[in-house]
C-alpha cells in the first residue's frame, strides 16, 4: 500500500487556491479513473485546506508514480507529492482482501 502526500504549491499568493479550483474536476476525474482501475482505496482533502492524502494499494511504486504524472495538479505545477510504501501487518477483517 501507499499513502501519497499532496502538498498543494503557491498557497503564499491570493490566487494559490484559485488556481487549484480552476483544475479539480479534472483532478476529480483523474481520481475517478484510477478508483475505476482498482488503484485508489481513499482520498480527500486535508483539513486545513493545504493539500491531500491517497491511498493507494498495489505494491510496484513505479504505477504510483506513473499515477501522480496524469494528475492535473502535477501536470499544472499546483503540488507536490511524497510517496510512502507501507506494508499493513495489522487491519480491520474488512480490509483482509486488498491486503
Amino acid at each position: 500500500m501507499f499513502i501519497i502526500n499532496l502538498e498543494y504549491l503557491g498557497l503564499e499568493t491570493p490566487e494559490g487556491l484559485q488556481k487549484i479550483d480552476e483544475h479539480l474536476v479534472a483532478h476529480r476525474t483523474f481520481l475517478e479513473s484510477y478508483y475505476q482501475k482498482g488503484v485508489l482505496l481513499a482520498s480527500g482533502p486535508k483539513n486545513p485546506r493545504v493539500g491531500g492524502i491517497l491511498i493507494a494499494l498495489g505494491t510496484d511504486r513505479s504505477i504510483i508514480e506513473k499515477m501522480i504524472q496524469e494528475d492535473p495538479f502535477a501536470q499544472h505545477h499546483l503540488a507536490s507529492y511524497t510517496i510512502t510504501e507501507f506494508s499493513p501487518v495489522k487491519y480491520r477483517p474488512e480490509l483482509s482482501e486488498l491486503v
